[in-house]
């Protein structure tokens, strides 16, 4: 795409200046998604003007690129017969999340104005849970019979493809009661001896979801078996549609998505689409995220009740309270350190509750020898510093254990957050950086303590 504030400049000034039949070549003369950039960079009386004159193929193909929320105020906008045509033109699983984002009065009015199959259809995709199967996989599947010979099979296909839109990855084999029974690939159709059946070519071998299966599992199995596209059936195996690669793209997106914003404190599980805390209203966004931060301040006022129980050892030692943000920053670190090494691990199966145990012992002996590397090298700073040995390795001992807990906390509450069926995404928000906070200084204040106690008697 050219310079993108320039190609901006260029339509605005298109649109101030120049004729609609300009506008409107400068417009398609764009890729869908460069145009869906565009669109979204313009105001919202310069995407009215602009949106009614793109061809309506690729306005449709523009809908998809778009945000759910600028997806319906778009929509909303424009003349409701242009809506509607543009809404047909989407592939069935994406006609539903739009409409499904929509008021239902006003999905509801669309879906009387689509033809009739092709509503059918999509009313058929909303009655799914949005993260299922059934929410984000299309009706359009290319299906033979397994009594067809390969000539047949390629004749149906030739016909059915003319027709309608659908993905040529594999053509699923069903018997006349539309149970699934195979999969044969287009390669080996189109390699076979045209006289040969198709239950002698297909493969029984399959690997299929229900329609209720959550988009999480779906995205493990095609992230195994890498396929293009994964049947998808009822209760009685009948073959209700496929979801694609491109499908399981978007939810490997937006599950990373809760993920970042779930180890960061930020509540995503509100009813609303995950954009609209960063594109939505004010409220919207506030009400994301002060859960955490409430919860958060808690913690640290138990930090602050901590630290009061040992006013005296400051009064004593003011010294001591210069090293808290370096033994809370290291121990917080090397704690997230783990935590993110272990979320991610059981993200992608690298790490299961069966190997917990394993793991738990590796980050131990990770977080002792890297504490006890650190400890040393805060013992000879602070030593040099205050010209204090003593000083020097209570703050040494404590970076150690420091370090060390807190990679044993990291490492083990995605793993028990797991166990009890809760995100272990959970694990790395601000929640468990405080708790490594407060023992953190639990531990450090407490060998201070001792130590001038035993100054104080040992004289």
């Amino acid at each position: 795409m050219p310079n993108n504030e320039n190609t901006i400049d260029r339509i605005q000034e298109l649109i101030d200046t120049g004729t609609e039949t300009q506008l409107s070549e400068e417009l398609n003369s764009y890729h869908s998604a460069d145009l869906a950039d565009i669109i979204q960079q313009l105001k919202p009386e310069e995407r009215l003007k602009c949106f009614p004159i793109i061809d309506e193929e690729k306005a449709a193909d523009v809908i998809e690129y778009l945000p759910p929320q600028l997806q319906v105020e778009i929509l909303g906008d424009i003349d409701t017969d242009l809506a509607s045509r543009l809404i047909s033109k989407l592939p069935h699983d994406e006609a539903a999340d739009v409409l499904g984002d929509m008021e239902e009065d006003e999905s509801q009015a669309y879906l009387e104005q689509l033809p009739k199959k092709f509503s059918s259809e999509v009313r058929e995709l909303l009655t799914y849970n949005e993260d299922t199967a059934g929410g984000i996989m299309t009706p359009l599947v290319l299906t033979v019979y397994d009594n067809m010979t390969v000539k047949e099979a390629l004749d149906t296909i030739r016909i059915k493809a003319e027709k309608e839109n659908m993905e040529l990855y594999y053509a699923y084999v069903v018997d006349k009661h539309n149970h699934l029974v195979g999969v044969v690939s287009l390669r080996n159709l189109i390699t076979a001896p045209v006289d040969l059946n198709i239950s002698d070519l297909m493969s029984k071998d399959l690997v299929k979801v229900h329609v209720d299966d959550y988009q999480g599992h779906i995205a493990d199995i095609f992230m195994k078996y890498q396929f293009n596209a994964l049947p998808v059936v009822d209760l009685y195996d009948h073959l209700k549609g496929i979801v694609t690669w491109d499908d399981v793209q978007d939810i490997v997106e937006e599950e990373t998505t809760d993920e970042i914003f779930t180890s960061s404190g930020i509540v995503t599980d509100l009813g609303d689409d995950d954009d609209d805390i960063l594109t939505g209203s004010l409220a919207h966004s506030i009400k994301a995220r002060i859960p955490w931060l409430f919860i958060t301040l808690i913690g640290e006022f138990i930090a602050v009740t901590v630290t009061n129980r040992f006013d005296k050892s400051f009064t004593a030692l003011p010294i001591i309270a210069a090293f808290m943000p370096l033994l809370a920053g290291l121990g917080g670190n090397i704690g997230t350190q783990s935590i993110t090494l272990m979320v991610r691990g059981m993200s992608t199966g690298q790490i299961s509750l069966s190997s917990g145990w394993h793991q738990i012992m590796r980050e131990t002996i990770t977080g002792l020898s890297i504490g006890a590397i650190f400890g040393v090298l805060v013992t000879l700073v602070t030593w040099g510093w205050q010209h204090n040995l003593e000083l020097g390795l209570i703050v040494g001992i404590a970076m150690s254990l420091n370090m060390t807990i807190a990679t044993m906390i990291g490492t083990c509450t995605p793993l028990i957050l797991k166990k009890l069926h809760i995100d272990p995404a959970v694990a790395s928000g601000p929640v468990i950086a405080t708790t490594i906070d407060v023992i953190g200084l639990a531990i450090y204040l407490t060998l201070v303590t001792w130590y001038l106690i035993g100054v104080s008697t040992g004289g």
